[in-house]
């Protein structure tokens, strides 16, 4: 069998063992619908409503503030377009949201659909390793903001946002609001790179909405979390049964659900030890890049970044090539985010730390997990320089590395 090394897994994880073990008596055994007032319903409404009292502890919230949703994608959709449709009629001005230009395409599409019924938009640029500014949100903010999305951690190029220094920030503009008789601003981060990694308690991040998913922490696609603070009401998307307090209608995913749980469980439980190991594993794949090949070098913060991300731009080459050649040698990569990586205009993520458009699809991304070893590493760093050599050969591009 041709050796496989995977180093994507900021687009998806492989299920953990423990977490499938957690499912399995869900998929055929305690089948039952959790609406269903026999034995069999009542035991996975039991096991569901474990489910979410062992995600809320976690989270630092409340049982109830809990919504199980089938993806990153869907909980980012009902946070922002439940939020803002729930608000719109109290509002008497066009409703204000703002945003920053790298955010998933689940935040950003969902705010510009906003923009088509009448809301304003405000997209904020982020400096050359992809942070926000405090002082430019500061500055943005108008009578009629009611809602500010700023991710947690980029999937693309691993940048670690303020999240905790917004909520500060946020928490002292509402009270001035407050004071003049203005409604509040509510705080939503998209968690979903961060989960695995990160502190996510909300009340320390000062967030009202969180979102993430079980794909990016090794648990079941078609899973997620919302997390909705008490007292913030949302409009729902999805009309029917009103499972989840009315907000996602249609029988519950028990299995997924119980998968998602215990993964978040375990990632949480073992995150210090991984960010260590994963730390030393990522820089020693940097350092090696950056010092056998010429023309490269690193995108996102050098030290405000996620463990397990590596994302580093090879001039002269495309990316596209580049990932043919690796996977011809087993290893998995991406240039960019899974999510639509068979587009082929440039990452905007890229393009909003300032790189120029004919360099952006020479970037790589190359994201670790727990299988990760330093025999993979070595491995990459072995064949990488000769297939970077070889597409430069047959490459009509030379460009100069000051355009980095």
């Amino acid at each position: 069998m041709k050796k496989l090394i995977y180093l994507d897994h900021a687009a998806t994880t492989p299920l953990s063992l423990e977490v499938k073990t957690a499912m399995e008596p869900f998929w055929s055994e305690n089948f039952g619908n959790p609406s269903s007032i026999y034995q069999l319903g009542i035991r996975a409404k039991s096991a569901l409503s474990q489910a979410r009292q062992k995600i809320a502890k976690i989270l630092g919230a409340k049982e109830t503030e809990i919504i199980f949703t089938a993806g990153g994608t869907e909980s980012a959709n009902v946070a922002i377009l439940g939020l803002s449709r729930a608000i719109q009629k109290t509002l008497k001005k066009p409703g204000h949201i703002i945003t920053t230009k790298i955010e998933h395409p689940a935040v950003l599409n969902a705010v510009l659909a906003l923009k088509k019924e009448g809301f304003a938009i405000s997209v904020l640029p982020v400096d050359k390793h992809g942070l926000v500014s405090l002082e430019k949100i500061k500055k943005t903010v108008k009578p009629e903001t009611f809602l500010i999305s700023v991710m947690y951690a980029n999937n693309e190029i691993g940048t670690i946002e303020p999240i905790i220094e917004i909520g500060k920030l946020l928490k002292k503009i509402n009270q001035k609001r407050k004071a003049d008789g203005l409604s509040r601003i509510y705080f939503h981060t998209d968690a979903c790179q961060a989960a695995g990694y990160l502190d996510i308690k909300v009340d320390k991040l000062g967030v009202d909405l969180l979102t993430f998913n079980g794909s990016k922490i090794y648990g079941p696609k078609g899973s997620a979390v919302l997390y909705i603070r008490n007292g913030v009401s949302l409009k729902p998307l999805i009309f029917g049964g009103g499972q989840e307090n009315g907000l996602r209608s249609g029988t519950e995913n028990v299995p997924a659900y119980i998968g998602l749980a215990k993964a978040l469980e375990l990632v949480q439980k073992n995150k210090n030890e991984e960010i260590q190991r994963l730390n030393k594993l990522s820089q020693k794949l940097i350092d090696g890049i950056l010092k056998s090949i010429s023309k490269t070098f690193l995108n996102g913060h050098p030290q405000k970044r996620l463990p397990n991300n590596v994302n580093i731009t090879i001039l002269d080459i495309e990316g596209e090539a580049l990932l043919l050649y690796l996977d011809h040698y087993g290893i998995c990569a991406s240039t960019g985010s899974a999510c639509h990586s068979q587009n082929l205009q440039p990452s905007h993520v890229l393009q909003a730390i300032g790189l120029p458009r004919e360099i952006i699809h020479g970037s790589l991304r190359l994201t670790l997990g727990q299988k990760t070893t330093n025999k993979d590493i070595d491995y990459v760093l072995k064949v990488l320089p000769d297939i970077v050599k070889k597409l430069r050969e047959l490459s009509p591009i030379n460009i100069s590395l000051k355009n980095g």
